[in-house]
């Protein structure tokens, strides 16, 4: 564990992973620290709360480290959360950008069997989209949807335009929110966007494109409840993909790299 003098973004980071990831030769349960360390959910809880109220986009990104475990290394809404997981002992780039992680430019089939290939629902992958309540993209995530794609309020994409030049390389990193209403509140705005077709990534709108997803998409528009629900379901079945655990896995000091 890390000792007292750890910096407060070392600090801040493992303690999320304890919470998100979550150590044991057995499986994931919501009170592993109960005796080790029984302080540990408030404690982290403190600690997240005051980052994201420093930097919204934190709660995004939380999030974001959430899938990518899961998927690539096996104020708002809450569920009970399984602990013990422990991260990989290996970390590749190349995994992460292999596609196992649907890109922004996915269509809806790609969506679907990616989360297939997790053991995850169609369901589950359209609850899980949610996540894109908060958040922001980069330009160069999103340029071709907004220059070039006609399933797309017009007015939205020329907003959307404005500081995402069509020449690639100009303004490649500038930002915009994922959901257009409220960026930084976890609801269920995203959904009325897409059938407004203001989804800003190509993915985004695939759900609502005259598939089967349509009737999902509506039913969370009208549903908050329905939404949080379904959502949380997914995030704990999500969180039990492949976990590993004991000797199986390490806590890491760094986040960003391996214990050597």
């Amino acid at each position: 564990m890390a000792s007292c003098s750890t910096s407060f973004s070392l600090m801040a980071i493992l303690l999320v992973l304890v919470l998100l990831m979550g150590s044991s030769s057995a499986q994931l349960s919501t009170d592993f620290y109960s005796k080790t360390c029984p302080k540990v959910l408030r404690t982290v809880k403190s600690v997240v709360e005051s980052a994201v109220s420093k930097e919204k986009r934190m709660g995004a990104s939380l999030l974001r480290l959430h899938f990518h475990d899961c998927f690539v290394n096996l104020g708002g809404l809450s569920w009970d959360v399984k602990l013990g997981r422990r991260d990989s002992k290996t970390a590749s780039l190349s995994d992460a950008n292999s596609g196992v992680l649907p890109p922004g430019t996915s269509s809806l089939s790609n969506l679907i069997n990616r989360f297939q290939a997790k053991g995850l629902s169609t369901k589950d992958m359209v609850a899980l989209s949610g996540s894109h309540t908060i958040g922001q993209a980069r330009c160069v995530i999103f340029r071709t949807r907004v220059h070039n794609e006609t399933d797309i309020d017009a007015s939205f994409a020329m907003t959307r335009q404005e500081s995402c030049p069509l020449t690639p390389g100009s303004g490649d990193d500038n930002l915009a929110p994922l959901d257009l209403q409220t960026p930084t509140a976890f609801d269920n705005n995203y959904y009325k966007n897409v059938i407004s077709l203001k989804g800003l990534l190509h993915s985004d709108q695939q759900l609502y494109s005259g598939g089967s997803t349509n009737s999902l998409v509506e039913s969370y528009s009208k549903d908050s409840k329905t939404f949080n629900s379904d959502f949380a379901a997914a995030m704990v079945k999500m969180g039990d993909i492949s976990p590993l655990t004991g000797s199986s896995g390490e806590i890491r000091k760094n986040c960003r790299k391996v214990n050597s």
